[in-house]
């Protein structure tokens, strides 16, 4: 039986690394080639470490395969309730960090995946859902 959603708790490390695994196998199973996987997988590697990084240290990945018409895909969601992004538009800048790293990880995201949205209060948390539509 095929998998249509995977759901991971992020608290540590280990989290992401099976987080990783497991996206980059639900895609490979779901048709992806290879390289979108690889994206798939790399998106998912980001996200979880934003989420032990900025979101408190605990969230949730939901990866779920979606239908929209004629295309089928992975959705990626990533959910904390951390202190949220105080400046969404200069948090997608390259190079921009708030952490003292590389600042390439959410647009690093935003451009291996199709579809990108983030949704972020202060105080309330983050929310990221990006999908990657497979080519027929």
């Amino acid at each position: 039986m095929t998998q249509t959603e995977l759901r991971v708790t992020i608290r540590g490390e280990m989290d992401v690394t099976r987080a990783v695994l497991d996206a980059g196998r639900f895609a490979r199973d779901f048709g992806f080639a290879e390289a979108a996987s690889m994206m798939i997988s790399t998106a998912v590697s980001e996200l979880a470490r934003n989420i032990l990084r900025h979101g408190g240290g605990r969230g949730e990945l939901r990866l779920a395969r979606v239908e929209d018409g004629h295309r089928s895909g992975v959705r990626v969601e990533a959910r904390d309730s951390g202190p949220g992004i105080a400046d969404v538009d200069r948090a997608l800048e390259d190079h921009f960090s708030s952490a003292g790293t590389l600042g390439l990880g959410l647009p690093g995201v935003k451009r291996m995946m199709d579809d990108f949205e983030i949704e972020s209060e202060p105080g309330e948390g983050t929310r990221v859902c990006a999908c990657k539509w497979r080519v027929a």
